[in-house]
C-alpha cells in the first residue's frame, strides 16, 4: 500500500509501502557507470548489453493479466521493461534486479521472516494461501485504480514509479494483486513479492524492495447488513491475528494502535510495538473498503487486509543496518543467517566514506527523486546515501539553489580518489545534461 501525507514518514505501510534499499551486487550485475539518465528513455539494444537476468514467463489468466511463473518459457528483463519510448522510464539498473526473488532465496533474511509469518497463518488456519511468484508487471487499474488510490495521488507520477508505458508498470505495493486474487475466489492470502519505487538513497530506502499482503473475507460477515457490525467484527478478527503474528516474531511485546488512513481500508490502523527501548511500527491495516470488494462481485462480504515491509522487519530482528546488504552475493553476509533461526549481523568491514559535494540552480519542475535515479544510474550501488545539505533561495534571481552531499562507500572494498572523482564528474555532467540544472 502507498503511504499517505499523514504517513509519509512511515516505513512500514500496509502492502501500502514500507522500506527497501539494496547492496553492492557481483560485479556482473552492478551497473554499469556511463548508463543513460533516470529520466531519459532507455535504448534497448544498450540494455541488453548489459547480460540481463531471465525469469520463466507467467502463464496468462483469461483477462490476459500475467499472474503465475509456471511456464518454462524465459524472461529477458531488460527486453521485457525497458522500450524506446518517452512512455518509459525504467533503466537497466532497476531490469537487473527484477527476478531476483530474494523472499525466495533459502537461508536469506527476507524468507527466514517470510517462512515464519506463512507459519504462523497457515498453522492458524490451514484456509491461508501463501502467493509469492506473482508477476511484477501490472497495470495502472490493478496497482492504483481498483484500490481506490485517487488520480491525482503522488505515487502515480513519472516521478516516483517504474512506468513500462502507460499502460503498464513495475508494482509499487503487493496490494496491486488484491483485486485479481479476490475475482479468482481466493478469499484468504498472503501475497509476497519485489516492489518498485524511484525513491530517495540512504541506509533504508532502494528502489526495489520486499512487501507482503495478507488479506481475510470473514464468512461470519456474509450477509451482515449492519455496517457497525461488520466492521466491529473485522477488525476484532483483524487485530487478533496481527498481535499473534507479531507475538511469534519478535515474543511477547507490548503493543498498542493507532488509527490512521489508507485510501483502501476504512477504518485504517497501524501497530506500533515497544522492541529495544523504543516504539516501532509494524505495519499498516484495516477494514477493507467496500467499493473495492463491490467491484470483485463480492457485495455482501467483507474483510480486512494488512501490508508490511520484510527489510524493515528483518532489518531490525537481525541488526542489519545497511539495506543494500540483503542484495548482496557475499559469503561473508550469507553465511551467517540459516533457515528458521534468527541470528544477529555481525559487521565484517567498514570502508571507508569518501563524500562529495554538488551543487546547482534548480530547473522548473524539479523533482528530487530524479536525481536520485541520475545517481544510481551513475555509481549503482557504490553510493550509501544522497542528502540534501543546503537550501539557497535567491531572490533577485527568483532561483533555488540545492547542495547534495553523496557518500561513496562501497561495502566489498575500498574506493580510490580517482575512481570517485570520475563518478563524480559523471554525476555533475548528466545533472547539467540531462535534468538541465545550472551547476554552481
Amino acid at each position: 500500500m502507498h503511504r499517505s501525507s499523514r504517513t509519509a514518514c512511515a516505513l512500514v505501510s500496509i502492502s501500502l509501502a514500507a522500506t527497501a534499499h539494496g547492496f553492492a551486487l557481483s560485479p556482473a550485475l552492478r551497473f554499469a557507470p556511463g548508463m543513460a539518465a533516470p529520466a531519459l528513455k532507455q535504448s534497448s539494444a544498450r540494455a541488453l548489453s548489459l547480460a540481463p537476468r531471465k525469469f520463466a514467463m507467467p502463464r496468462c489468466n483469461r483477462n490476459g493479466l500475467r499472474l503465475l511463473m509456471s511456464t518454462p518459457t524465459e524472461v529477458d528483463w531488460a527486453k521485457e521493461l525497458i522500450k524506446d519510448s518517452d512512455e518509459n522510464n525504467v533503466t537497466p539498473y532497476i531490469a537487473n534486479l527484477v527476478g531476483r526473488d530474494l523472499h525466495l532465496k533459502k537461508n536469506h533474511p527476507l524468507n527466514i521472516i517470510k517462512t515464519k509469518i506463512e507459519k504462523y497463518f497457515t498453522d492458524r488456519d490451514s484456509e491461508f494461501q501463501p502467493k509469492d511468484s506473482l508477476y511484477p508487471i501490472v497495470t495502472p487499474k490493478q496497482c492504483f485504480d481498483d484500490l481506490l488510490i485517487p488520480e491525482d495521488h503522488q505515487s502515480r507520477r513519472f516521478s516516483d514509479t517504474y512506468y513500462i508505458s502507460k499502460e503498464k508498470l513495475l508494482r509499487t505495493h503487493t496490494s496491486a494483486h488484491q483485486t485479481e486474487l479476490l475475482k479468482q475466489g481466493v478469499t484468504k492470502f498472503l501475497c509476497t513479492g519485489d516492489v518498485y519505487r524511484r525513491d530517495e538513497i540512504d541506509s533504508s530506502h532502494y528502489p526495489a524492495f520486499h512487501q507482503m499482503e495478507g488479506v481475510k473475507i470473514l464468512k461470519e460477515c456474509e450477509g451482515v447488513a449492519d455496517r457497525e457490525k461488520w466492521v466491529e467484527m473485522c477488525s476484532t478478527d483483524l487485530k487478533d491475528h496481527l498481535e499473534g503474528m507479531v507475538d511469534a516474531i519478535f515474543g511477547p511485546v507490548e503493543k498498542r494502535w493507532v488509527e490512521a488512513y489508507f485510501p483502501f481500508t476504512d477504518p485504517s490502523f497501524e501497530l506500533e510495538i515497544f522492541y529495544q527501548g523504543d516504539w516501532l511500527e509494524v505495519l499498516g491495516c484495516g477494514v477493507i473498503q467496500q467499493p473495492i470488494l463491490d467491484g470483485c462481485d463480492m457485495k455482501t462480504q467483507h474483510g480486512w487486509a494488512f501490508g508490511l515491509g520484510l527489510e524493515r522487519l528483518a532489518m531490525v530482528l537481525f541488526d542489519i543496518p545497511d539495506i543494500r546488504l540483503f542484495w548482496t552475493d557475499d559469503e561473508r553476509f550469507i553465511s551467517q543467517f540459516k533457515d528458521g533461526e534468527i541470528t544477529k549481523f555481525e559487521p565484517y568491514s567498514k570502508y571507508p566514506a569518501c563524500y562529495k559535494d554538488i551543487a546547482f540552480w534548480l530547473p522548473e519542475g524539479w523533482e528530487e527523486n530524479n536525481f536520485a535515479e541520475l545517481v544510481r544510474n551513475v555509481a549503482g550501488d557504490i553510493v550509501e546515501s544522497v542528502e540534501l545539505v543546503d537550501k539557497f533561495d535567491n531572490p533577485k534571481k527568483g532561483k533555488t539553489s540545492h547542495c547534495y552531499r553523496i557518500n561513496y562507500r562501497a561495502m566489498d572494498r575500498s574506493l580510490t580518489n580517482e575512481e570517485v572523482d570520475k563518478l563524480q564528474m559523471e554525476v555533475r555532467d548528466k545533472a547539467a545534461a540531462d535534468l538541465s540544472v545550472e551547476l554552481r
